[in-house]
């Protein structure tokens, strides 16, 4: 069994790019990452997620952090799955004017039977830790968290301006999802590009296959070339903000969302192939090879790689 990565290309009612990812694994766990549906597609991306969660046994959600563009419709999101993992920093993030989506972020957070706070190095069963004695072997999701370290200064800080109502970027954390002999994949919510040159010694960068660049690609989350030195990504994808706040990487294989659509990552045996939903993509696409592994489930065939965990 293959494992699905896909990246949905969305907004929220603000038009604001959003982030909203899932992770279909090849054991029994399901993982979404963040969330941002508007009336006009929330059936639609629910009716896929459901799909794609049927038969597993572990659904988590990670939340990078409270900012609408990364909880809007979070609601209706646990009202059709029901979600009793909730994956957050610890935080008392609070708005002067809460919205729907915010108010129930604060529910979910504050839940002691549905929360579990991240931070670097933590271990949870069968998110990273997999005990296979129990009878259930669920097997493990492969998700790791490199950040935050909760006694850091600056970290610190970016909790203080959360809970005083004024900013919650730096809140997210960086983590990587891992396929054995395959993909190694990394997030980092919408941390901001100063706020990571303060912390960057504090995290173990690995080599990674994809970045998902930070705060959508904006130039004001770009990680800096000392850090992309670490990861050596094979590509950095680029999300869906408008192309006159990009930051397009220069020197680095990129995929660039807002041209492409929903992006899906099919990871199984030695490759990695890559599909669109746009079918006029027309970025470079030379990193890529040709597999033949068209997929109309999937999308537009965009071309194929061999993950660093292959080779």
């Amino acid at each position: 069994m293959s494992v699905i990565i896909k990246s949905f290309a969305v907004s929220d009612e603000n038009g604001e790019a959003g982030d909203m990812f899932y992770i279909k694994h090849a054991s029994s766990n399901f993982t979404i990452i963040d969330c941002c549906m508007v009336e006009e597609n929330q059936e639609v991306i629910m009716d896929e997620i459901t799909e794609a969660a049927s038969g597993k046994d572990i659904t988590r959600f990670i939340s990078t952090h409270p900012d609408e563009d990364h909880i809007c419709g979070l609601r209706y999101l646990d009202e059709v799955i029901g979600l009793l993992n909730f994956y957050c920093v610890e935080n008392k993030a609070k708005k002067n004017d809460p919205s729907e989506s915010f108010t129930h972020y604060c529910t979910l957070r504050d839940d002691k039977k549905k929360h579990y706070y991240v931070y670097k190095g933590c271990k949870r069963k069968w998110m990273n830790d997999n005990d296979e004695n129990d009878g259930k072997n669920y097997g493990s999701s492969g998700i790791n968290f490199l950040w935050p370290d909760t006694s850091n200064e600056d970290f610190q800080k970016a909790l203080s301006q959360a809970k005083e109502g004024k900013a919650y970027n730096n809140l997210s954390p960086i983590f990587t999802y891992s396929l054995k002999g395959n993909i190694e994949v990394m997030w980092m919510g919408d941390i901001e590009h100063d706020f990571l040159e303060k912390i960057k010694d504090q995290v173990n960068w690995p080599e990674v296959d994809v970045l998902f660049a930070p705060h959508h690609g904006r130039d004001s989350g770009k990680v800096s070339s000392d850090v992309l030195e670490k990861l050596k990504p094979q590509i950095i994808v680029i999300g869906e903000a408008p192309s006159k706040y990009l930051n397009y990487y220069s020197g680095y294989n990129t995929i660039t969302q807002n041209s492409a659509g929903d992006i899906v990552f099919d990871c199984g045996g030695d490759k990695v192939h890559v599909y669109v939903a746009k079918d006029n993509y027309g970025y470079d696409t030379s990193f890529l090879s040709d597999e033949n592994a068209e997929n109309s489930a999937y999308g537009n065939y965009l071309g194929s790689f061999t993950p660093k965990g292959a080779k």
